[in-house]
């Protein structure tokens, strides 16, 4: 009975702890996720060039499988990841291509092309590193993928990433203006405030030095005993 007990508690600890590593290794994933989401709606206003913009989100996609996999102790390949990502996102990088056409028209053709682009390539993103995160998550590895079973996941993910990825691209643009947005202002006006602390400083350290100069006046016979106190109590009385 004891070894039971003992066989039952173990088991159980060991479950909690693994729960434990998969939700830290979750919420990392997550983390990359939304990093490399920021990452390709950037891409698609700071790339002027159609199409290249395309390409620089496909190796941050890229990139991304490749640090889910280190979150997941997962050996990562390559050409099969490439192989992969190309399958799911072949709809939407063709519709992102098409949009980012746009970019050729003069004026506010870049604009325009980029905030088009930058949603789509966002919500891509999004969709693509959720699969991957539920694959990897549940024991899956590039050798079990069934890409047709998972392309109906991607779509899904895809639709809601749409506002995910404009929901995030807000939050991350509200931060960056708190973290410019200069302090309110004291009560106390900071230089006055320093003025009337420094002034009777400065002014004590000056009518010693002017002191000193008078005295040495009166030493030379510069100035007589009658003029020095004059200006002695001048320089006192301030």
């Amino acid at each position: 009975m004891k070894k039971q007990l003992t066989d039952f508690a173990t088991k159980q600890i060991k479950k909690s702890m693994k729960n434990f590593n998969n939700s830290d290794k979750d919420h990392h994933a997550d983390t990359i996720i939304r990093n490399h989401v920021l990452w390709s709606m950037g891409a698609s206003y700071v790339i002027p060039l159609p199409i290249a913009d395309v390409f620089a989100v496909s190796a941050l996609q890229l990139d991304m499988i490749r640090q889910l996999c280190r979150v997941y102790d997962i050996d990562f390949a390559e050409t099969q990841g490439k192989a992969i990502v190309s399958s799911l996102t072949t709809s939407t990088m063709a519709r992102a291509g098409a949009r980012s056409l746009i970019k050729l028209v003069p004026g506010l053709g870049t604009v325009i092309g980029g905030i088009t682009v930058a949603a789509v390539n966002g919500a891509s993103t999004y969709a693509l590193g959720q699969v991957f995160r539920r694959h990897f998550s549940t024991g899956g590895t590039f050798l079990d993928f069934d890409t047709d079973r998972l392309k109906k996941m991607y779509q899904e993910q895809f639709e809601k990433g749409k506002s995910v990825a404009t929901k995030w691209k807000e939050e991350a643009e509200t931060a960056d203006e708190q973290m410019e947005t200069p302090p309110p202002p004291p009560t106390t006006d900071p230089v006055k405030a320093t003025t009337s602390k420094s002034e009777p400083t400065v002014a004590a350290d000056d009518a010693l030095v002017r002191l000193r100069e008078l005295g040495e006046l009166r030493k030379q016979n510069i100035i007589s005993e009658k003029e020095f106190e004059t200006m002695k109590k001048r320089i006192i009385d301030g």
